[in-house]
């Protein structure tokens, strides 16, 4: 039997199992995958290194390169993740509302497990844990198939926490991962409609939209962060820069990382003057309008494509409005609806922002970096949905369930 075939069978089996395990048992089995993971710090690192040594070798960007590296910190963090996880409330089954019919039938909505959930996704080790923890505690099934890039890094973590599972009397097939890492092996994960409930894609632009076009199993959308910050005439300017230095420079190949600045003209002269002089001592590259250009001489002129772009880099698009109404207008035309941001000192605008624009996270004088799951409460995320089907915005436990309506009788028959 192919690979596929047969983890999609097994990780189906191991649904439903989960679907009858305790919220105890599926909180030790968390508690396990968290001790394994710091009991397993000095494997895991040497796993990442190899998986290092080879995307320096393809010569990936030191952004991509930082997102690939685990360190004794990263794994720490990722196991307390673990623990968060296991200390949020389970979800399933809550009966979320319950009525009665005219016909004296009480009917119920109650949430469940989706059942065997894909994940596909790039160069993130963290991702392999957060995506199977979280649907552990749902009692879904999970079937990975992460990049090519961090393959070591993920087989390390998936045997860790297989093994976890198992020692806890859950089964190990709980979590699978794809391990052929062959295009023509994920088209036809995308296709596993026999065992894949639903299909959820972590990654940039292209691997979002080869999902979108080939799945035939139901996918929820999570986004590319083409994220924007306007400034306001009326903001606070030192605040408006540390805003955005943190949203562009703390992490810039993460999809909640600003890409793109609008500037209200009135203050366009004295801002970004002073936001320029922060960004290149931390070597970012500034692509403005022609305004832009006669204000700040040594950036490059912007072009169409850089308003649309997710540079996951020390880049960033720059425009000058004219007011309010053409900054919401601009982020609605280039935005991929993920997170957006004002700062402002007017509430009129603040409030006009947040109703007005067209995206998952509407923030109000504060960085997009805080679209997350953890940062959110969620313990960790899935993934950050752009799509308005089912989920939207950092999905966390809520999100990978689905209902059921349960309705109790004493003998009733329709008319």
């Amino acid at each position: 039997m192919e690979e596929l075939q047969l983890k999609g069978q097994r990780a189906k089996e191991a649904g439903r199992i989960l679907l009858t395990a305790s919220k105890k048992k599926k909180n030790e089995a968390l508690e396990e995958i968290a001790k394994q993971l710091e009991k397993s710090v000095s494997y895991i690192l040497e796993e990442n290194k190899k998986d290092v040594r080879q995307a320096q070798k393809k010569g990936i960007s030191e952004s991509l390169l930082d997102r690939l590296m685990l360190t004794e910190d990263r794994i720490y963090g990722i196991a307390e993740g673990v623990r968060q996880v296991s200390k949020l409330k389970d979800p399933i089954g809550e009966v979320v509302s319950m009525w009665e019919s005219e016909a004296g039938l009480r009917i119920g909505k109650k949430r469940v497990p989706m059942g065997v959930i894909g994940i596909i996704y790039e160069a993130r080790p963290n991702v392999t844990v957060d995506a199977a923890v979280l649907c552990l505690k749902t009692s879904n099934a999970t079937i990975l198939r992460g990049g090519t890039e961090a393959f070591y890094s993920n087989l390390a973590l998936v045997n860790i926490m297989k093994n976890a599972l198992e020692s806890c009397g859950l089964p190990g097939s709980a979590i699978e991962m794809i391990e052929d890492t062959r295009r023509e092996t994920a088209v036809e994960f995308m296709k596993l409609n026999d065992y894949l409930d639903v299909l959820i894609p972590r990654g940039g632009a292209g691997l979002i939209q080869t999902v979108v076009r080939n799945a035939t199993v139901p996918v929820i959308e999570t986004g590319t962060g083409n994220c924007h910050i306007f400034v306001d005439e009326t903001a606070d300017q030192k605040k408006a820069v540390d805003i955005i230095v943190n949203a562009k420079t703390q992490r810039p190949a993460v999809c909640n990382a600003c890409e793109s600045v609008l500037v209200h003209k009135n203050i366009a002269q004295e801002f970004l003057k002073m936001l320029a002089a922060v960004l290149t001592e931390k070597g970012v590259e500034i692509y403005g309008c022609e305004h832009t250009k006669e204000i700040l001489p040594n950036a490059f002129l912007a072009t169409e494509e850089d308003y649309a772009t997710e540079y996951l880099d020390l880049k960033l698009s720059v425009k000058i409005v004219e007011n309010i109404g053409e900054a919401i207008a601009h982020i609605n035309r280039y935005s991929t609806g993920h997170s957006e941001s004002i700062i402002t000192e007017s509430y009129t605008n603040s409030e006009r922002f947040l109703n007005e624009i067209d995206s998952a996270c509407v923030y109000v004088n504060a960085s997009t970096r805080f679209t997350d799951g953890f940062e959110f409460g969620f313990g960790a995320e899935i993934g950050i949905s752009t799509q308005k089907l089912h989920a939207r915005g950092p999905m966390g436990l809520n999100e990978l369930t689905s209902m059921k309506y349960i309705i109790y009788g004493d003998g009733q028959i329709r008319k």
